[in-house]
């Protein structure tokens, strides 16, 4: 079996992401960069299908013509927008694609979301993307956009998809995997935020911080 261990890690890594409800079993796909010559990907249905309880074997190896090289199942259309980040930056070393249970109040509204807590503090801005369909080729030409757009501070991003889901970018999986858990908390503080500030009970604070933006 080609790329074992890591294989065997992304199905590790999927199963718990669902499980913390990082993805639901609407979709979500995760790809992981090897080499110049080869990622790893998640199959389509890995949710409906599979509740993300995946073995390495439905685990496909990719390469960067989109042709399976190994692995049972079916590329996700999705497979567009991973391509898209991998060849606007080097640095990205795993796109993880996700319908995070409380990012998306925000999605789902196409709002930016705040960035309240020391934890993210390193993503900057919490950006929701203009809507297009998921799996078009609209939608990879926009993520396409705002990845050239953030230049070589590429890593521990997290954007919005309006409407879809949320999408991190980073140099490994497991920081992928970090980055979802902290956006996660943070969105669950910040809706919660907000409503405070309607209420009048206690308002957001606008100032911006730069601590914690290189742990």
């Amino acid at each position: 079996m080609l790329y074992q261990s890591e294989r065997e890690d992304l199905c590790r890594i999927t199963k718990n992401i669902y499980q913390r409800y990082g993805t639901n079993a609407a979709g979500g796909n995760i790809s992981v960069r090897l080499n110049d010559d080869h990622i790893i990907m998640t199959p389509t249905l890995m949710s409906q299908n599979h509740l993300c309880d995946l073995s390495p074997y439905q685990i496909l190896v990719v390469d960067m013509d989109e042709n399976i090289v190994e692995g049972y199942g079916r590329l996700t259309r999705e497979i567009n927008m991973h391509m898209a980040c991998y060849q606007e930056n080097r640095k990205i070393g795993c796109v993880l694609h996700g319908h995070a249970r409380e990012s998306m109040v925000f999605a789902s509204q196409g709002m930016d979301m705040p960035n309240l807590t020391e934890a993210t503090q390193k993503f900057g801005k919490i950006p929701c993307l203009p809507f297009a369909p998921a799996c078009s080729p609209e939608l990879a030409e926009i993520v396409t956009e705002h990845v050239n757009s953030l230049g070589e501070d590429v890593l521990s991003k997290v954007m919005l998809l309006n409407k879809h889901g949320v999408l991190v970018l980073e140099e490994t999986l497991h920081k992928a995997n970090d980055m979802l858990e902290r956006l996660e908390y943070n969105a669950y503080i910040a809706y919660k935020a907000l409503l405070f500030d309607k209420l009048g009970i206690q308002p957001i604070e606008a100032e911006e911080y730069a601590y914690n933006v290189e742990e």
